[in-house]
């Protein structure tokens, strides 16, 4: 199944990962919507979960740049929710490529984060996610972000590396 949806994952998504055990395409959504809820809410505990812990799942971002395995994965976010950041995005656009045993969800992140200063500067993130239907549970895989404004990606950066 290849189409293009008018899902929308943001803020008010949820803790789903209780039907990630199912092998159909509700599955891998639920998996998809519980990152996001993990995301918006830093909530660690859900976002480990959500990650497979397999050495090569693979982390592509502006932030983090390439990071394999889902333990570095999951440090990464556990430092960005610890820290004044604050993001929030909503996943939409969604192109949803699904088959058997495998998801891939590609489209857009937009929202925001918290600066320094104390204000909300827009962020927007072209955003791939793949998940995998392995051992009863659909897990995320690999992550690939990209932020095409090099000002855009160069304030981000600074926000989050401090």
């Amino acid at each position: 199944m290849i189409e293009h949806t008018d899902l929308a994952y943001g803020p008010a998504s949820r803790n789903r990962l209780d039907e990630t055990g199912d092998p159909s395409a509700d599955g891998a959504l639920a998996a998809l919507e519980s990152f996001y809820y993990a995301l918006n809410h830093r909530d660690i505990t859900a976002l480990r979960a959500d990650w497979t812990s397999d050495p090569l799942a693979q982390l592509n971002n502006p932030v983090g740049g390439i990071l394999r395995g889902g333990d570095l994965i999951a440090d990464l976010y556990e430092k960005i929710f610890a820290g004044s950041l604050n993001v929030t995005v909503t996943f939409g656009d969604v192109v949803a490529y699904v088959g058997e045993r495998h998801a891939v969800f590609a489209g857009r992140e937009r929202g925001h984060y918290v600066a320094p200063d104390g204000g909300r500067v827009p962020l927007e993130i072209r955003t791939s996610r793949y998940f995998r239907y392995e051992d009863g549970r659909w897990s995320q895989y690999h992550h690939h972000g990209s932020i095409d404004d090099p000002d855009a990606l160069r304030a981000y950066q600074r926000a989050v590396r401090g």
